[in-house]
């Protein structure tokens, strides 16, 4: 498992601002995940997780919503997630 920082879970809070995704941290015992509430795009995550937990859920649901419909990613926010990815994938090897 990757040790994640704070700065990190928010340049990918700021990425999925881009993607006009809203973030919401909730109590309970649920899975996160990401949902759309009339037309609102709404990612929950569990607000129990600490932050390595927060990004890797983060960076899952990534991987499932972006569709033809989102705002394209500016180039910094791409080559930010390519970075991220790559540690991600180190770390599971």
């Amino acid at each position: 498992m990757a040790n994640y920082t704070k700065y990190q879970l928010k340049r990918l809070e700021e990425i999925f601002d881009e993607l006009e995704y809203k973030i919401r941290y909730g109590k309970g015992q649920f899975n996160s995940g990401y949902c759309l509430i009339r037309e609102n795009k709404v990612i929950v995550v569990n607000k129990f997780f600490d932050t390595t937990g927060r990004v890797e859920v983060l960076l899952d649901i990534l991987d499932q919503v972006p569709d033809e419909n989102d705002p394209p990613l500016s180039k910094k926010s791409m080559d930010y997630l390519k970075q991220l990815y790559r540690k991600s994938a180190e770390i599971n090897e």
